[in-house]
């Protein structure tokens, strides 16, 4: 018994060994870790400062320029937002100005319609005025143009047929029948010749 008590003694001393063998690798690691870890703190550190470049102030005449330059582009941001502005304001102008030609057209358009009605509702009272006298008997349509004024009166006869108009000019007073003679041949004297 005296050889396995041996033998279990020495395997525990050699247990005992190991676990002390062990131990001692474990904190040797943890103690090179925490050096290592610190290096690589030191080493992120210096790579920091190496990418960060130098803040050193520049000589007084290039900070005056470099300000000059900031201040330009200050005053030139401003104008461009100034010149959008405006832009905006000609576009909203022109389609103004655009949707006003197309209303004054319209509306030129409608009066032009509006005129030609008028002067085709005229020219229909005007052609029957002319048939109720040319069909008046000569006496009577006379003593009726006799009261009018010689330029309208000429206005009629220019428009009736010839023999009633000779039939009404017969019965006219001669001073009443020669200012209207005059009227009718004048009218077309100012018209250019070729």
């Amino acid at each position: 018994m005296t050889v396995r008590r041996r033998r279990k003694t020495g395997r525990g001393t050699l247990a005992v060994i190991a676990v002390l063998l062990i131990g001692s690798a474990l904190v040797r690691a943890g103690l090179g870790a925490g050096s290592a870890l610190a290096r690589a703190e030191e080493f992120a550190a210096t790579e920091a400062a190496a990418s960060t470049p130098p803040v050193c102030e520049p000589p007084k005449e290039i900070a005056a320029v470099l300000a000059a330059l900031d201040e330009r582009e200050t005053r030139l941001t401003q104008r461009e937002g100034q010149m959008r502005d405006r832009m905006r304001a000609l576009a909203t102008a022109e389609e103004e100005l655009s949707r006003k030609t197309e209303e004054l057209v319209a509306a030129e358009e409608a009066l032009r319609a509006t005129i030609a009605l008028a002067d085709s509702a005229a020219e229909d009272d005007i052609t029957r005025l002319v048939a109720v006298y040319q069909a008046m008997k000569p006496k009577e349509a006379a003593a009726l143009f006799e009261t009018m004024a010689p330029e309208f009166a000429a206005g009629f006869m220019g428009r009736m047929e010839p023999q009633a108009a000779a039939g009404i000019m017969a019965g006219l007073n001669p001073q009443t029948a020669y200012s209207v003679s005059v009227i009718l041949a004048g009218r077309n004297a100012s018209v250019p010749k070729e």
